[in-house]
């Protein structure tokens, strides 16, 4: 819900802080204030410093050739973890098949177009669907792990296909020595008892769009006649909730100006039974309706925090408390993570369309300039070439001088091709709000040079 002026306030307040923290001050790396001194974020690799006053004076008092010198002289390692070049001809790990272009919600912001993607509703037939699993199974590394995830539309508007395809692909895989895993995202209203038997037998990881408590979902996520979706969902998905085991059962909120979080708001989801909560925001719809502006972000960025500091405390005793923004945060820097592209679209992951086009990911489905080919030819392996080679982090603007940019990886492909960048301040104030998170977590000696790449102490 709209934030009272006071909570408005304040949330601007922590964004305006974080952002001055998080604006760019070199290509290099990031210098900031951590619970227990100066730290320097190195971007190359990553890597995570523990500074002196005098080094953390002389890095604000040099320019990027002096603070060049200065890593030189600290004995960070020169030499580049991500070159200029795009990967070639990466195996394939992932497809998500548009299973159903076609929803029986009415949602206001729907990148999708209620499912059809601008187009004629359309059902992806078993045959298409089996051939994209053989495309998959033939193109991923041998003996490796994939994915396979539903999605559309609503998925489950096409449940025959989807529960067929399911069964061919556990045994095709099996067959092929291929670790196969399946997921589904879902807007909740169709579950049925025989969709959750399927989901537990073969340990699907279940995403369900909930935009916030009922006032909020209901204006978000109607029906077409206009009617709320919240019960509903709800009433379908306790018995699917109950049943967590072998497959789990995440919350995903898309985030518009009418539905911010709060740490109250985050309980409660939590306190449905969902094994985590994650928010997302508005940055593209096609009607425009419903996009977060400047202001809004600003105010998410606020709000984000103040939920981060409350699961923080949560976790710093003890217990379990899976807000999925930050535990994937805290994941992959403790990883280390260093990437030139912020997920794996147009590369390992592909989107299939009803009619079998491989689209870039599938918020590109529908989309003519984001097909890099079809189930029966395979990958246009130079129209993927080209498509990484642009979509590179090198390759984007601003991005070179930023200290995020291998973190971040330049933002979501979609959004930036649609909307711009419009979200910097909101990633770098992110961010740099959970290094400290991982810094307060992890009391430990810190190691040198690498903390956040894993090294051991």
């Amino acid at each position: 819900m709209p934030l009272s002026p006071e909570h408005g306030l304040a949330a601007r307040s922590r964004a305006e802080r974080a952002i001055a923290a998080s604006r760019p001050q070199s290509a290099h790396g990031h210098l900031f204030q951590g619970p227990d001194g100066a730290q320097l974020l190195v971007c190359n690799a990553s890597q995570l410093f523990d500074i002196a006053d005098q080094a953390a004076q002389d890095w604000h008092q040099g320019d990027d050739i002096e603070r060049s010198t200065l890593l030189s002289r600290w004995g960070v390692d020169p030499r580049r973890a991500i070159d200029d070049r795009a990967p070639e001809e990466p195996p394939l790990h992932a497809l998500s098949l548009a299973v159903a272009q076609r929803c029986n919600l009415g949602c206001q912001y729907c990148y999708a177009q209620q499912g059809g993607f601008g187009a004629a509703p359309k059902a992806m037939s078993l045959q298409v669907a089996q051939r994209s699993v053989d495309r998959l199974l033939t193109d991923a590394a041998p003996l490796g792990k994939a994915n396979l995830a539903f999605m559309g539309g609503e998925p489950l508007a096409n449940r025959s296909v989807l529960h067929a395809t399911t069964a061919y692909a556990a045994e095709r895989a099996a067959a092929a020595g291929i670790a196969l895993s399946f997921s589904i995202t879902s807007n909740g209203t169709l579950i049925r008892d025989d969709d959750i038997e399927l989901f537990q037998r073969h340990r699907f990881a279940v995403t369900i769009s909930l935009d916030g408590d009922a006032a909020e979902h209901d204006r978000l996520r109607p029906f077409p006649n206009g009617q709320g979706s919240y019960a509903r969902i709800l009433q379908r998905i306790e018995p699917l909730l109950a049943r967590q085991g072998e497959m789990q059962v995440s919350a995903r909120v898309t985030v518009t100006p009418h539905n911010l979080p709060t740490p109250e708001g985050l309980d409660a989801m939590l306190g449905l039974g969902f094994h985590s909560v994650g928010y997302s925001p508005m940055l593209h719809a096609p009607n425009g309706q419903m996009e977060m502006g400047a202001d809004d972000l600003r105010v998410l960025l606020g709000q984000m925090i103040a939920c981060a500091e409350h699961a923080e405390q949560q976790l710093a005793q003890g217990r379990r408390y899976a807000f999925a923004n930050l535990m994937n945060a805290l994941r992959e820097l403790g990883r280390g993570t260093h990437r030139p592209y912020p997920c794996g679209a147009g590369a390992g992951y592909l989107g299939v369309d009803a009619e079998g086009q491989l689209a870039a990911c599938h918020r590109f489905v529908g989309d003519s300039s984001a097909v890099l080919g079809d189930i029966e030819d395979g990958i246009d392996r130079g129209k993927q070439a080209n498509w990484l080679r642009q979509r590179h982090v090198h390759a984007q603007s601003p991005c070179s001088s930023c200290w995020a940019r291998y973190l971040c990886g330049g933002g979501c492909h979609h959004e930036v091709i649609a909307r711009g960048r419009p979200a910097c301040d909101y990633i770098r104030g992110w961010l740099l709000h959970c290094l400290g998170a991982w810094l307060r977590l992890n009391q430990t000696p810190r190691c040198r040079p690498s903390a956040l790449a894993g090294d051991s102490c």
